[in-house]
């Protein structure tokens, strides 16, 4: 829930010291209505996309969850950016099953392209952990 800190005697470092525990804005009274009106709808749209935002990261870490461990491999390929041959080579594997598996991180991921499930990686923080 944001906070909105509304002050008599309001000064610098209480503003600072209140931005800095989270408030979403500070107002010093006496302040018009439609400061007070503006304050309440910008903290109320941050509210709801972080509420989005939130729902969407629980999201997408229960798709990376539903991935078996030999698809997370397949995965952290390719993000490293390896080809189905390099990845097949560091798994151990044939390049047709590196294959099937890409398959099947797509369509668990729900991405409908390498750099759509790249940034979904990104944004699960799995970039870089090869």
């Amino acid at each position: 829930m944001p906070v909105i800190v509304i002050t008599g005697h309001g000064d610098v470092p209480l503003a600072v010291e209140a931005m800095k525990l989270g408030a979403f804005d500070f107002l010093e009274k006496p302040f018009d209505d439609e400061a007070m009106v503006t304050a309440v709808r910008l903290a109320l749209n941050r509210s709801k996309q972080a509420e989005k935002a939130s729902a969407d990261r629980a999201d997408l870490d229960k798709r990376i969850t539903s991935l078996s461990s030999r698809e997370r491999d397949v995965l952290n390929g390719l993000i490293a950016g390896h080809s189905n041959k390099i990845i097949a080579a560091n798994l151990s594997i044939s390049p047709r099953t590196v294959e099937i598996y890409r398959a099947n991180v797509m369509t668990k991921m729900q991405a409908e392209s390498l750099s759509e499930l790249v940034r979904m990686a990104i944004t699960a923080g799995l970039a870089g952990s090869d």
